[in-house]
């Protein structure tokens, strides 16, 4: 299911800023990480994704505000920059706290990345 900006911006007030409870708090990174080597993401579930293939390709473009990158638990969630405009939106089965991930795709591998949906960073 596709996911607007507004849909996003609404799971994260409702449960952006609460902490992650023990079932998902390996996965509690604040800037983005990869997903957890020995976690299984089976606390987790699928809400939905803010692009679906067939649509126009999403920029590869990123914003940032003050000098953070994108490894900056302090950089901006700007949902229609990459890598936010790729990105699927999921909660935590058992207390709904939201997780931004997307797969990176390199020349020779992939890899899953993983950020917490904080709403005091939506731009």
């Amino acid at each position: 299911m596709k996911l607007s900006a507004e849909d996003v911006k609404r799971l994260a007030r409702l449960h952006g800023a609460s902490p992650p409870c023990k079932a998902c708090s390996a996965f509690a990174f604040d800037g983005w990480e990869s997903f957890p080597s020995l976690a299984s993401d089976a606390a987790l579930i699928q809400v939905g994704a803010l692009w679906v293939a067939g649509e126009d390709e999403p920029t590869l473009d990123e914003f940032h505000l003050e000098g953070t990158s994108y490894w900056s638990p302090a950089a901006p969630i700007a949902l229609g920059f990459h890598p936010y405009n790729r990105c699927e939106l999921w909660q935590c089965r058992q207390c709904a706290h939201p997780f931004l991930r997307y797969t990176e795709y390199g020349g020779y591998y992939e890899d899953r990345r993983i950020r917490n949906l904080n709403p005091a960073l939506i731009v």
